[in-house]
């Protein structure tokens, strides 16, 4: 019996080593968490998914650069809403973080302070977690520059219009005039590009 027992061992190891082999391969790739409410989220446009994570996966992929966008966006999300989601996307260990949240912050009762203070947590949690923070604003009638005096003050990449070239253009946006549709994705994606490019590497 006690020259059966390693044998049963290798045996034993084997499987687990076939079965290991043939599990779920992990994408070992550095994550770009795309972090935000429905301009993140693609809301308005039919799958198959072309909104700016998606389309700025394919542009990545086209370029040469290995990463892999995680889309956690959330239609109608708020900074309050994004504090409280910071737990999961957290667990993505993300390289680059871009963070695109705010917008819907005044119409759910929020001051421009409220809004400031939680970027500034989610902020410095991304940071202290390794993560290169690109800061993806909108310019608003009336809205205080919170995104951009957050920018200066913490030495952010900073996107001060995500929608440039694309709000208010109907041969671009959905119904609404604000949500792109999928051509006017890809015109965000090059703002995107453009703003972590220098992070990227090959």
């Amino acid at each position: 019996m006690r020259g059966k027992v390693p044998l049963m061992k290798t045996i034993l190891l084997i499987s687990m080593a076939v079965l290991l082999a043939a599990g779920p391969q992990t994408d070992s790739r550095p994550v770009i968490l795309a972090f935000g409410n429905s301009l993140t989220a693609g809301f308005g446009v039919p799958p198959p998914a072309l909104g700016y994570p998606e389309q700025l996966q394919s542009r990545l992929d086209a370029n040469g650069y290995k990463y892999r966008v995680v889309n956690t966006g959330v239609s109608g999300d708020t900074t309050n809403g994004g504090r409280a989601r910071m737990g999961r996307a957290l667990l993505t260990s993300p390289a680059i973080v871009i963070l695109e949240l705010g917008g819907n912050d005044r119409a759910n009762g929020l001051l421009p302070s409220q809004t400031q203070a939680n970027l500034e947590q989610m902020i410095a949690a991304f940071q202290k977690a390794g993560a290169s923070v690109v800061l993806a604003g909108r310019v608003l009638p009336g809205k205080d520059n919170v995104f951009g005096e957050l920018a200066g003050k913490h030495h952010l990449t900073w996107i001060p219009d995500l929608l440039a070239g694309v709000a208010g253009d109907p041969r671009l946006t959905i119904g609404d005039g604000v949500h792109p549709n999928a051509d006017g994705y890809a015109i965000v994606v090059t703002t995107v590009m453009k703003a972590i490019e220098p992070l990227l590497k090959k």
